[in-house]
């Protein structure tokens, strides 16, 4: 029972406050809203301003809403791949799923490309496939006779990592018209995201983390190496292809919603780590609500730091996540 409450207690609480940053949020940016007004939104028996209504009913509770999905799936996916690759630095980008996604996107962007497809753009679309083949790219030359080699995956998305930004690199000097379009897709934002695509990448983010949070008692098992994983049972080549899987799935749903969005799939299991343990049954889903909450609170500052003018989120969770990971580095280094 004790051990029940220590799991299900905190997410409780962190869900709670999830749902209250968010409220706090949606009467925040370009025109001030008041709680009371918010509140009556959500009110039937108060009636509500039709304006109000439409701001956070139609844009912010839809954009909330989404940066918390994104969040959440690169706070889960980046603590499954620190515990597949045993290795604190490890984030949801780490096999080449981010350069993927910009190299898709990019190719969209300067070819001009508009039409949909399946009722997603076509930008979107491409970082969605861009990243899925990346990471399936990484994992084919990883893999010898049947057997995945962590390093390998791990340097081969490296190397593909660094591949992807040099062709986007020749991209944009090839095609100067579109270069502010694919710069500030690279440094991510949810600016005119809306319910659609919420609704678009809500399944693969949600199977994505819930296929983590069912890998969790394997994950825990891969700690302590290959060979007594095996020893205790565990397919471990079927269980890393999973957890890539899901990871790479959460992920390409994430970056194809927002651009590329870092450190928030990277200091989120950190803190979860350090409030909650390694044990992955509380980390992936802790990891996962403490992304939403960081990224929302990162998307808040986004829109009322310099309003109206939007700040890319993506500058703003790297000037905040780097210090804060440099801090854990110093003060903390029995994690690294």
């Amino acid at each position: 029972m004790a051990r029940y409450l220590w799991t299900i207690r905190p997410l409780f609480l962190l869900s709670a406050l999830l749902v209250a940053v968010i409220f706090v949020s949606l009467g925040l940016g370009a025109a001030t809203i008041s709680p009371a007004e918010v509140w009556a939104v959500f009110n039937p028996q108060v009636p509500a301003n039709p304006a109000t209504r439409t701001i956070v009913l139609d844009f912010r509770l839809a954009r909330a809403l989404l940066v918390s999905l994104v969040g959440a799936g690169l706070g889960g996916a980046g603590a499954a791949f620190q515990g597949l690759f045993r290795n604190p630095l490890a984030d949801p980008f780490i096999i080449g799923a981010s350069g993927g996604a910009a190299l898709g996107a990019t190719l969209v962007i300067t070819s001009g490309w508009t039409a949909t497809r399946f009722g997603v753009g076509p930008v979107p679309l491409a970082a969605f496939v861009g990243a899925l083949l990346a990471v399936g790219l990484a994992y084919g030359l990883s893999e010898v006779s049947g057997q995945l080699r962590t390093l390998a995956l791990l340097l081969a998305g490296t190397a593909l990592s660094a591949m992807f930004s040099a062709a986007v690199s020749l991209l944009m000097v090839l095609n100067d018209r579109d270069f502010v379009n694919v710069f500030f897709w690279l440094l991510g934002g949810f600016s005119g995201r809306s319910w659609d695509d919420l609704w678009l990448a809500l399944p693969y983010i949600a199977i994505g983390l819930i296929g983590l949070t069912l890998l969790s008692r394997p994950l825990d098992v891969l700690a302590f190496g290959d060979e007594a994983a095996q020893g205790l049972g565990v397919a471990v080549p079927q269980v890393r292809l999973l957890v890539v899987l899901c990871a790479a799935l959460a992920t390409a749903a994430a970056v194809a919603s927002s651009g590329i969005i870092g450190f928030v799939g990277l200091i989120a299991p950190h803190i979860a780590r350090l409030l909650w343990g390694p044990i992955h049954a509380r980390l992936v889903p802790m990891s996962a609500l403490l992304g939403a909450l960081l990224l929302v609170l990162a998307d808040t500052a986004a829109r009322t730091l310099a309003a109206p003018i939007e700040l890319p989120i993506g500058v703003l969770t790297a000037l905040l996540g780097a210090p804060f990971f440099l801090y854990l580095l110093r003060t903390r280094r029995e994690l690294f």
